[in-house]
Parts: C-alpha cells; structure tokens; sequence
C-alpha cells in the first residue's frame, strides 16, 4: 500500500541565536537570565544560583542533572528552547542568556554558533493501525520461513543421499565440491531472481508496513540479507552481487560495508568511490508504520569513511567526502570536491581522504582475487558445510557408531550419555583449538605486512590481511574474556600492545574490532567501553596501508566509537559515545568529548568522582580481588551454559539422523525450525536466570560494586541476536521474553536493548536497523543505569542511541545516527535529530 506525505519541509537544528526565540513562541519582555537562574536553582535544590556560576565546576551538576534543566526550560514557553551543546558552549547563566538573545552587559559574551545546515523531510501522516493485517503479515512470514526450511532441507537430503553414495573417499569429495557448488550457486541466485520477480526495479515509494507490499518487501530484504555473498563485503563479488539487484555502480568502486543496501535500483556509485565498514546506504527508512524507499547518489572517486549513514534523498557529488561517525539527513547534498563531517554533516575544512601510492591493482589482480574466493569456498567451506557430515559417517566408523539411527533409542540413557560426551569435546576442544588458532596464525601472517607501505587493492597482502581481521575478531572469544581482568591477556595474545596495564577488571568491554590487532597502542590506564572499532587500515579505489593507531593513557571511551589512525587525543581524555574523533587541530589533553562533530566538554565532573577513593592502591587491590572472585564464577557459570546449549543442539541433530531414514527431509525441517526455537528460547532462559528473573533497578555505584558485578553476569548471559525475526511481530514475543515493558504492534527493523528490563515502548512505534536503546553509562569507575521509555507512535532512526534515563513522548521522530542524551525529554510530537539530538525546526518549503 502505497501513502502521501502531509507535506514537504525543511528542518533545521534549533540552534540559538541572538534575539530570536523557538517560533512557535513569542518573547515577552523578561530577564532571560533571572528566569533561567531560577529554573536551574529548582534542579540543583538551592535557593538562588548566581548567573555567573559554573555549572559543573561550581555548582557540581553533571549532563543528567542539565538534561532535566534543559527538559524544564523547554517547557516553559517564554523561554527559548536549550540543548545539552548549548549547555556545554555556554556553562554559565548569563553566557547562556546572551547566546539566546536575554539580556545582558557581559562583553565578552561566548560567540554565537553558526547555522546549522538545512535538511529537508516529510511530515508522514501515521499508518492506519491494523492489529488483524498484523496477525496475517506474521501468518505469512512464518509461512515464508517453514517454505525455505522444507526446501533446504529436500536440497540438503537429497545431496546427503548423492555424496554417500560415493565409492571412496575422492569420489565422495568430488561429489561433495559438485553438489556444494550447485548449491552455493542456487543460494547465490535465489535472492537475486526473487528480487527481480518480487519486486521489479525499485522506485520511490512508501509502503504501509504489515501490508501485502511490505511482506514482499521484507522477503527481499531477508533473501538478500542471508545471502552468502554478503561475506564478501570488501571484494569485487560484493559489488557484483549489488550490480545484479540493479545498483548502478562505476568502474573501480570500492565497498567494505556488510549493510546491504535493500532497494539497489536506487543506489548510483561513480567510479572509484571508496565507503569504509559500518556504512548505511539502505536506500529505505521506516518512519510513523511506513516503509519508504529513495534514492542514494554516490559521485565518482569520493570518500565514504567509517560509520556514516546516508539516508534517503541524499547525495554526494564527484571528489566529496564525508568524514566517520557522520550522516547525510533527506535533502541533504554534498556539492562535488567538498568535505562534510558531523550529524547531520556540514562543512569542513578537514580532509579525510587517504593519500597512497598507486599500486598495480589491475583487472587481473581483481578477477584473480575473485576467483580464489570462490574456488576457496567451493572447494573447501561448502564441502565441508554440506558434505562433512556424510564423509565422517561413511569414512569413520567410531563416529557412525555414535550416532544413534533408531528412534526407539532416544529413550536410552546411552543415547544422552554420548550427546554429553560428544558435547563436551566438541565446546571445550574447539575452544581450545580456537583461542590457539586466533593466537599464532596471524601473528605470523603479519609477518609479511609492513606498516604505512601502500599495497595493491585485492593481492596477496590483501588476503593476508582479511585472515588476520577475520580470525582476531573472534566475538565469542572476546565474549568470554571481556568485561573482566581476562580481556587484558587475551587483547595482548592477539597483539594489542597494552602498555604497562593498570587493571580494572573491566578494562574492555565485549565488543571491541580492529583490521590489524599488531598496530593498536592502548596507553596505561584507559578504559574502553563496548563497541570501539579500530580503523587500522587506509584504502583507496586500488591501494590499502595498515597504520599504527594509538589511543593515549589514562582516557576513558564510551560505547560506539571510531578511532582513526590520524586521531588528535592524546592523555586523559574522555570520549563520549558516538564521539567523532577529531583528526585536525592540536591534540587534546584532560578534556571530554562530545558529539559529531566534537567540542569540548568536562573531562569529569563531581558525581562521577565520588568513586576516585577507591583507585587507592591497597583499596583498589582488596576490591579487584573480590571482583575477579565473581567474575570467574561468572565466566565458568556461561561455558557451562553455552556448553549445555552446544549439548541440547547435538541431540537435535541427533535426533533428526534417527529420524532420517524414515521421514527424510521432514526429519531435517524440523530440526531447523526447532534449533531456532531452541536457541531463543534457551539464550533467553538463561539471560533471564542470570537476573534472578527480576527487574533490573536504576543504580549509580562503583564498578567494584556486587550490584555491577551482578549486571556484568547478566550481560555475559545475554540471549543471542534474533536477526532473522526482524521486520516481523515475532521480535515482538522475543522482547517480550526477555522482559521489555512493549506495547502493540511494535515494528523493530534491528534495534538492540541491552537493559531489557528498563524500557517500556508504547504501541505502534518504529525502530530502525541499527538503533540502540541503552540504559546504562560507565565512566571511568563510576556505573548508571536508569529505565528509557518511548511513548506511542514514536520512530527512532537509522543507527540511532538513546541513552538512560530517557523519556520520549508520544508520536516522536529522532532522525538518523543521533544520539539522544541521558535524562533528556523530548515533549509529544517533536522531531528531534543530531549527535548530540536536539529540537528541529520544522518549516514549509516554498
């Protein structure tokens, strides 16, 4: 179904100005400053500020505390609005007051920002709600997943049945490389043909979400989602594979994102463009219960750096470039040779393009590379995959002799006492096989790779680099070791060089990558947060260097963050989540910061503080000691966890072998479908036992606090990511299972909550891939958590983070990559955007 925008507009970022207010409000004749003195005194509970306080160095507040200024301040409508950049620009009343046109004889009043740069958007009338097309689009959905299930597993049976039907071992080999290369090819095809039959080419629309449209939209999108090819993210078969869906791509480009671009009649690339990891170009958007699709345009040799989303309607024009942690909004284009940075970006003086020798990348080099991809995985992995079960029944008998083929003996203890066995050296042997591996082999692959020497795009170094990157950022490993003082020796086994280490026990998080783990420096002292990504490799269209990146001692890195080799921080530096590192300039030194682009905040402030007396030498052993203790009760309680997990999935399979020969591809289907529901059901059993099957509670307390360890526990128990349920109302029962407080016909595209517990979402609201909503902080040693709740109707954008203590009113729309501040609260039917997200005013286009 197919709707109409109410009208088109232009936004802007509420920034201030002087003399001019928000203009839906008038500006009555009042002393600004008095009028926000008093508001400030009534968050900070005294009985009068003075208009030249500090506010976080004399008056103790910190971001939480200004959020809820800023939050009373807007609801007060002869007071122009306040953001959180206005809070740290301006930390004192009477600068404040001056930027936002009030009153006063201060000369030497902060200097008023510039304009911030004109996105257009339409205003969308909300979907009508339907709770029965709901139920039928589900119906459907669950339909479309039992259909694949049944067909790979009559494609699996019968190739199964072929290769053991081999006379020796060679023979069954060949078979297996044949029947797996018909399959790879079949897989490969089948979202490519059902793309052009489903769909045709893609055109500007809006698609009325759990209508029939959208069931045919989100079955392309999950074809071409799964397809194998996406792994070749980073090689001349990615842009093969986009070409084939239609995308209009130059010669020479180069895509190093694994976010596939869904409506690729949509997407134009020139030639010799580059567009690191982490990139969004999905050509779509889903706001207010629609699915709309629009256009991306991409010019010829431009620079897409790392993390950067480009929504619909967007452009860059020949030569331009857009530095990482960046956003082009709808409407906004970059004119050719220009550079832009920031959410939503604007222009810039800094270049963010890499300069490398020119190599001898050829057409050869590219059709060479591409070939021993896929002679690699035909000839190896999916032999393997499909054909490595039949090969150890019919050429090991000890293994065939595990295996149980009567039904009758499931009821058997042998048969569980085997599974148990069989479990057990499967986990822990291949763990120990892993670590092993992940540990020397690309440590002497790096061997030959030179730092800062150009190489060429797609050679045997490139290669050599793609192992290393893909076997160091092994997620269950540094699941295992993260969040305690394991994280340290790992990091260092893989090459990290850590300095001289002052442990924490929660030096790093769980989720951390890099491209070379030999060229990361993490000086003493700093602590990361979950989702630094290292960015140790340059490219251009033919040519790649790997280059040292170095993050200086005693710094402190929130969730989120890209960190450039060219990155201008230097010691004890706070860097906020969803900073842009700065690359120009003077290094920084004992500042915080924040945003995209990045200005200067506290580095601490007293709240976060009142910990330090903890990091005492002998305090701070007597309390590391205590954490290690629950930490490795912590660690040991989740190999046992996920080595019953491994356990239940082996007598599934088992259980489908026994079952086999009488009922054959039937047997198969439903061990995929009930392994699915084993694992969600179980990951989330497990997540929800590490709780106690409580609430979480907002806490503020120190990380060497039980009630952190606790939470630690928790995030090392949580469930694993549903992807396949996304787009579809079973992501609805998921977070239902894990204790999300949700309301009515939630629509999730791939949102991730790490504190389940403390969200409550209304009906009817729309999340977009990539969002987060995270109700927790950690600052140096200091942790918070607090609940986040999203009223009806609202719709948070691409690559979206909303803090805790969050509450958003109903029918909100938050725009792509912002980052909405802790303790904010964004009033009904507001349109919020930017990193930090602030108001955005909405104005009629001419």
């Amino acid at each position: 179904m197919v709707g109409k925008p109410v009208k088109t507009a232009t936004v802007q970022l509420d920034a201030p100005s002087p003399g001019v207010a928000r203009a839906e409000r008038s500006a009555p004749a009042i002393d600004v400053e008095d009028a926000l003195a008093e508001v400030l005194a009534g968050v900070v509970r005294i009985d009068r500020v003075s208009v030249d306080s500090h506010f976080f160095d004399d008056l103790g507040a910190d971001s939480l505390v200004m959020a809820q200024f800023c939050a009373r301040v807007r609801k007060q409508n002869h007071l122009p609005s306040v953001s959180m950049k206005d809070i740290y620009r301006y930390p004192t009343i009477r600068s404040l007051a001056t930027a936002l046109g009030g009153p006063s004889d201060t000369a030497d009043a902060a200097t008023v920002p510039a304009e911030s740069p004109l996105v257009t958007a339409d205003v969308l009338t909300p979907a009508p709600r339907s709770t029965p097309q709901y139920v039928l689009c589900g119906a459907l959905q669950l339909l479309a997943f039992l259909g694949y299930a049944y067909l790979t597993a009559l494609v699996l049976s019968f190739g199964y049945d072929w290769i053991s039907a081999g006379t020796g071992l060679l023979d069954s080999y060949l078979r297996a490389v044949l029947f797996g290369g018909a399959v790879f090819l079949g897989v490969c095809t089948l979202p490519i043909l059902a793309k052009w039959a489903l769909i045709g080419r893609w055109k500007p629309q809006q698609i009325r979400i759990w209508s029939l449209a959208y069931f045919r939209f989100w079955l392309v999108k999950i074809l071409i989602q799964i397809n194998p090819l996406v792994l070749f993210a980073g090689s001349p078969l990615f842009v093969l594979y986009l070409k084939a869906l239609g995308a209009h791509i130059g010669r020479g480009v180069a895509i190093f994102s694994k976010h596939v671009p869904v409506c690729t009649d949509l997407l134009a690339i020139g030639d010799n463009t580059v567009i690191r990891k982490d990139a969004y170009l999905g050509c779509y958007r889903a706001e207010a219960g629609w699915i709309r699709t629009g256009p991306v345009t991409v010019g010829t040799d431009v620079h897409i750096s790392e993390s950067t989303v480009l929504d619909i309607d967007s452009s860059l024009g020949d030569g331009a470039q857009l530095g990482h942690a960046s956003s082009l909004h709808s409407g906004q284009r970059v004119p050719a040779g220009e550079r832009w940075h920031g959410t939503p970006a604007q222009r810039t003086e800094v270049d963010y393009r890499t300069t490398i020798a020119a190599t001898g990348c050829t057409a050869f080099t590219k059709v060479t590379y591409s070939l021993a991809q896929l002679l690699t995985a035909v000839a190896v992995y999916v032999p393997l995959a499909i054909g490595g079960a039949s090969l150890l029944l019919k050429e090991i008998p000890q293994f065939s002799a595990l295996t149980i083929t009567r039904p009758s003996s499931m009821a058997s203890w042998e048969f569980y006492r085997e599974a148990l066995i069989v479990s057990f050296v499967l986990f822990f042997g291949s763990l120990i096989v892993g670590l092993l591996l992940v540990t020397t082999v690309p440590r002497l692959l790096h061997l030959a790779i030179k730092p800062d020497h150009a190489y060429p795009l797609y050679g045997f170094r490139y290669s050599l680099l793609r192992t290393i990157t893909r076997l160091t950022n092994n997620k269950f490993l540094l699941r295992l070791a993260g969040d305690s003082s394991l994280v340290v020796h790992y990091l260092r086994g893989l090459g990290y060089d850590l300095s001289r280490v002052e442990q924490t026990g929660s030096n790093f998080g769980t989720e951390l990558k890099h491209e070379d783990p030999f060229l990361t420096t993490v000086g003493t002292g700093t602590m990361v947060a979950d989702g630094l990504s290292v960015m140790n490799t340059e490219y251009t269209a033919t040519s790649f260097r790997v280059r040292r990146v170095t993050i200086g001692p005693h710094n402190f890195l929130g969730n989120q963050v890209a960190y450039p080799p060219e990155g201008k921080t230097g010691n004890n530096c706070l860097l906020a989540t969803k900073v842009m590192v700065p690359i120009d300039g003077p290094v920084r030194e004992g500042i915080g910061l924040l945003g995209s682009p990045s200005f200067e905040i506290p580095r601490t402030v007293e709240r976060d503080a009142s910990f330090d007396h903890l990091k005492a030498e002998e305090e701070l052993r007597r309390h590391l000691h205590a954490k290690n203790k629950h930490n490795a009760v912590t660690l040991l309680s989740f190999l046992l966890a996920r080595w019953i997990y491994t356990f239940g999935l082996l007598l599934l399979v088992w259980g489908a072998a026994s079952f086999y020969a009488s009922s054959g591809a039937v047997a198969i289907a439903l061990a995929t479908m009930l392994t699915l529901a084993f694992s969600a059901v179980y990951t989330g059993l497990m997540e929800r036992i590490s709780n106690k099957f409580r609430q979480q509670k907002a806490l503020f307390c120190s990380i060497y606090d039980r009630s952190f360890w606790r939470h630690e526990r928790f995030w090392k128990h949580q469930a694993i990511d549903m992807r396949l349920l996304n787009g579809t109302p079973f992501k609805s029962l998921w977070w239902r299972l894990l204790g999300v407080h949700l309301g009515r016909r939630l629509f999730d595209d791939g949102c991730k909550m790490p504190e389940r517990t403390l969200v409550t979402i209304g009906d009817d609201c729309t999340l977009n891939v990539g969002t987060v909503i995270q109700c927790h902080s950690q600052e140096d040693g200091s942790f918070k958590s607090d609940h986040t709740s999203l009223g009806a109707g609202c719709t948070l954008g691409v690559n979206t983070l909303v803090h805790y203590g969050v509450t958003i009113g109903d029918d909100v729309v938050l725009g792509p990559d912002s980052f909405l501040m802790k303790g904010e609260e964004v009033p009904a039917h507001a349109r919020w955007a930017g990193n930090p997200a602030k108001e955005i005013t909405v104005r009629a286009s001419r």
